[in-house]
């Protein structure tokens, strides 16, 4: 189930230069499904009435809602490489506590590895603008939990602070 605030902080933040949401209803179902009714202008207060936009808005929510950020783990060696990469802003802001949330993640499973650098990057893939954080872990004798695990661990603490 997708938590309200954090599909309210989405269309806040990512469709307000082009987008106006005039109403939107949540409703939760049984079994935990989620279902989103919107009624969504474009900026100037016009109604989207061609169905090749009405599709290619909805295809896209639909991408950022299911997976809004990446993150992907890359072993080399006796070091294991953590990818985080989630999407910058339209105000070409970044998310400024990521590292903070991926050395939680990591304490919060209990791993005694040490971060051995980490970096951040700006690469711009299609029509987007990521921002990609690279860490790289040193596993000394391995990790005492499968690396799925990790990211899994990870992407959880990263969506929960994800609004």
């Amino acid at each position: 189930m997708l938590p309200h605030a954090l599909f309210l902080g989405f269309l806040s933040k990512f469709w307000k230069q082009f987008l106006l949401t005039s109403f939107g209803h949540f409703s939760v179902l049984q079994g935990g499904e989620c279902k989103i009714e919107l009624f969504i202008k474009q900026a100037d207060g016009k109604k989207i009435v061609d169905p090749n936009k009405q599709n290619a808005l909805s295809s896209r929510l639909w991408v950022e809602l299911l997976q809004p950020l990446r993150v992907a783990l890359v072993s080399h060696g006796p070091y294991t490489e953590l990818l985080v990469a989630n999407p910058v802003e339209l105000s070409g802001k970044g998310r400024p506590l990521v590292f903070h949330d991926i050395t939680r993640a990591l304490k919060m499973q209990m791993l005694d590895t040490c971060i051995f650098s980490a970096e951040i990057g700006r690469h711009t893939i299609g029509d987007r603008e990521w921002e990609v954080h690279r860490v790289l872990l040193h596993e000394g004798d391995g990790f005492p939990i499968p690396r799925a695990n990790i990211a899994e661990g990870v992407w959880n603490i990263l969506m929960s602070q994800h609004h």
